[in-house]
């Protein structure tokens, strides 16, 4: 596993240090112990030295270890000369390592302990970072350390060094970044605790070149530094009273919040405030407080600071918009009319209460003739025309949506009767008897509109929208420009007879066998070559054939059969891995959809545990796909995720921003890969909501260190645009569809060589 993780190209700085490690004539086989210790005295006097540097040391110390629950990891501090003054952390690795004489009270060297990140982190002057056979010593090849020095800012007074060690195997960059960013919060928390003590004109001036606000009261609640981005913005002056403005202004959250600091004593981290300026401009603000004592723990004032991320919030709030509305039109889109039917049918459900919800479909009548002889910018035009039209007639019970192209759907509730249905059909028709102008030419243009109704017409939102959509082809037919109510006749079959007929042969398919799974190559588009397949469940049935999961998979989980399905397919994928490495076939990630239920069962980890055990496959080249959704309750997501990482398996998201989704949580799960849904990579080269959508999960997954791959790549276009984003890998059409076990193997071959192959024509053809 060390291997696995070193870094292909040592530093010069490692080099020059393992050169110096040679020619003083150490043997790197050796156990090397530190030569120079402080006596107990020593150790007590420079510890009272640095009680205030190791107090905040120690506090962000712990923050890291919160961070990391679960990962064993070592803390070590030291101070200027290398000598260690705290350790915290895994137990089991300070035990290790006090067995070779390393121990607090120690002094690190590179003459004494050769190649060591305590050492380097006090020359250098840029974190280190030393990974398995970077360490000079054979007995540190084991272990993964990282270091960063801190001072005092202000004079660039070295201090020390804090540094964490952990074992090789669990070796990530974030950890580097991460002690950076802390080493970066000790720096600003021991410069701002040594010119709190001054409170004079230096402490003025430094608070003013700070990019955040920054309040600072004594401990009646008088400001007595306040920097220009306070006062401008809010207009809180210096010598003012933050308590007496509190009670002036309840509504000034800054005020509000640094009262209860002042008289409470209370602490607040990250609090997100909306905040409006004296311009009336909104602001978001991280917003940071907490009391000051002196040296002898007697409360003096308090200090706050605000830090600017409204832009970030906005583009948080932007992809959040564009997931659910039309770019064109600003109109709700496909997605936001599911949810919206989903939660109107479900609550009816729920509650038991009648619902009266009418669809009507309505698509433009030649609109297509339009856009040929106008062009597609004056189609536009004509299209948000539109909008603003039909958004007239919705009243206080109706929704417009755009389902894209020239198709629009009203959704209106409590409607009564079919009188005021066909009345408001008639006004939505008439709508159009006025023409359109753009550019001064005037365009006469109808609709056609099919009508549904639920309950009466489909009980589940996909047959809803299906039977609106019949009808609006009715009125099509019977010569546009009207509206047609659904009926009966219109229906192509039975579908709540096929789904009864369906759910009695699943029930035996089981244990018929009739099941089996197909494989998708997943396509990786750095390396060109597949890395891995996605698992598919098909239902070979001798009497409907190859059925599609669309149809089987709901009345699974209606009848409660798909855990037990869940559990067939878990292992049976691991067996086909063991089989494909029997066959001499390369590792291959074996990507596994887990459903809801599965999910929430309490014996799932020990489940996968016993099939990994059962089957003899390698945990990490299994991959557990898992929606959104299942990780709306966060402590349960947090924990089970965990012990599913524990067991070496990777964790991916499946149709991710499709669901349920925070930003916040989800830096928090244990998980490796995004996969963006199909839905997104259908229209990326027609859409810009799509593309723009695409491109802000890329950059923050890769932000997160998380791998990415596209789910239904069907073009070269969409191909070549998720390789200009810098997507990690995909799967769809345009590499291959899903195929059995034989197909699979026998295509693996010529499918590897043929996109190794495109690839360097490619590359050639840009040459």
């Amino acid at each position: 596993m060390a291997n696995l993780v070193q870094l292909k190209h040592e530093q010069d700085y490692i080099v020059e240090s393992k050169r110096k490690c040679v020619e003083a004539g150490m043997d790197p086989n050796e156990i090397r112990k530190p030569k120079h210790s402080m006596s107990d005295l020593q150790l007590l006097e420079k510890r009272h030295t640095y009680q205030e540097i190791l107090s905040v040391v120690d506090f962000f110390s712990k923050k890291i270890l919160d961070s990391l629950s679960g990962t064993p990891v070592l803390i070590v501090i030291s101070d200027e000369n290398g000598y260690l003054l705290h350790m915290v952390g895994d137990e089991t690795i300070r035990m290790t390592i006090n067995q070779l004489g390393i121990e607090v009270g120690a002094q690190f060297t590179q003459e004494d302990m050769g190649t060591n990140v305590v050492s380097l982190s006090l020359q250098q002057n840029h974190p280190i970072q030393l990974i398995g056979s970077n360490h000079y010593h054979t007995i540190l090849h084991g272990t993964a350390c990282y270091g960063v020095a801190f001072r005092y800012t202000d004079i660039n007074n070295l201090l020390g060094s804090i540094c964490i060690m952990t074992a090789t195997e669990l070796h990530n960059p974030f950890f580097l970044t991460m002690l950076s960013t802390v080493v970066d919060s000790i720096e600003r928390e021991l410069l701002l605790r040594k010119q709190n003590r001054k409170l004079n004109m230096l402490n003025q001036i430094m608070v003013n070149k700070n990019r955040n606000g920054i309040i600072i009261t004594n401990a009646d609640g008088v400001i007595n530094s306040v920097n220009d981005f306070v006062m401008d913005k809010f207009n809180i002056q210096r010598d003012s009273n933050i308590v007496d403005r509190a009670h002036q202004d309840p509504e000034c959250l800054v005020s509000s919040y640094m009262k209860k600091v002042i008289q409470k004593k209370k602490s607040y981290d990250n609090v997100q405030m909306i905040l409006r300026t004296v311009d009336n401009q909104k602001l978001v603000c991280l917003f940071d407080a907490q009391p000051i004592y002196d040296e002898t723990h007697n409360f003096i004032g308090s200090y706050s600071q605000l830090r600017d991320i409204t832009e970030r919030y906005l583009n948080e709030e932007r992809h959040n918009y564009l997931a659910y509305h039309d770019e064109l039109t600003s109109l709700p889109n496909r997605r936001s009319l599911q949810e919206t039917l989903n939660y109107h049918i479900s609550s009816s459900l729920t509650s038991g209460k009648t619902i009266d919800l009418v669809l009507m479909f309505l698509d433009l009548d030649h609109f297509k003739t339009i856009n040929d002889a106008f062009g597609h910018s004056n189609g536009d035009i004509l299209l948000k025309q539109v909008s603003s039209r039909l958004i007239l007639c919705l009243g206080d019970n109706g929704k417009v949506f755009r389902m894209g192209g020239d198709e629009f759907i009203f959704l209106f509730h409590d409607i009564n009767g079919q009188k005021d249905v066909i009345q408001k059909g008639r006004q939505i028709i008439d709508l159009f008897d006025t023409p359109f102008t753009i550019n001064g030419s005037k365009f006469h243009v109808t609709a056609s509109i099919g009508i549904a109704i639920y309950p009466n017409d489909g009980t589940d939102a996909e047959t809803f929208m299906v039977y609106a959509d019949n009808a609006m082809y009715k009125s099509k037919s019977k010569g546009r420009n009207n509206y047609t109510l659904f009926d009966a006749n219109m229906k192509t079959h039975s579908k709540e007879k096929d789904k009864l007929s369906l759910e009695v042969s699943l029930r035996r398919a089981l244990e018929n066998k009739e099941f089996v799974v197909y494989y998708q190559p997943q396509v990786d588009l750095v390396n060109k070559k597949i890395i891995g397949v996605e698992a598919l469940l098909r239902w070979d049935s001798p009497e409907y054939g190859i059925v599609s999961p669309v149809s089987f998979i709901p009345i699974l989980e209606e009848n409660g059969l798909i855990s037990q399905v869940g559990e067939w397919v878990l292992s049976e994928v691991c067996n086909q891995s063991k089989r494909w490495i029997e066959q001499g076939f390369p590792k291959l990630r074996m990507a596994v959809n887990l459903s809801s239920q599965q999910f929430l069962k309490d014996n799932l980890v020990e489940v996968i545990a016993n099939t990994l055990i059962e089957t003899g496959m390698d945990p990490n080249y299994l991959e557990l796909e898992i929606t959104e959704t299942m990780t709306m309750d966060v402590e349960r997501a947090i924990t089970v995720l965990g012990q599913l990482n524990a067991l070496g398996v990777r964790i991916s998201i499946d149709d991710f921003g499709t669901g349920y989704s925070s930003l916040n949580y989800l830096k928090k799960f244990p998980i490796h890969t995004l996969k963006i849904d199909k839905s997104f990579v259908r229209d990326i080269m027609i859409d810009v909501n799509d593309s723009n959508i695409v491109s802000t999960i890329i950059s923050m997954a890769h932000n997160l260190n998380l791998d990415v791959v596209a789910e239904g790549v069907e073009t070269k276009d969409q191909l070549d645009f998720l390789q200009l984003k810098k997507c990690d890998a995909v799967q769809g059409y345009y590499y291959s569809k899903p195929l059995s076990v034989v197909d699979f193997e026998k295509s693996f071959y010529n499918l590897n060589n043929e996109i190794k192959m495109n690839s360097t024509n490619e590359m050639d053809g840009l040459t």
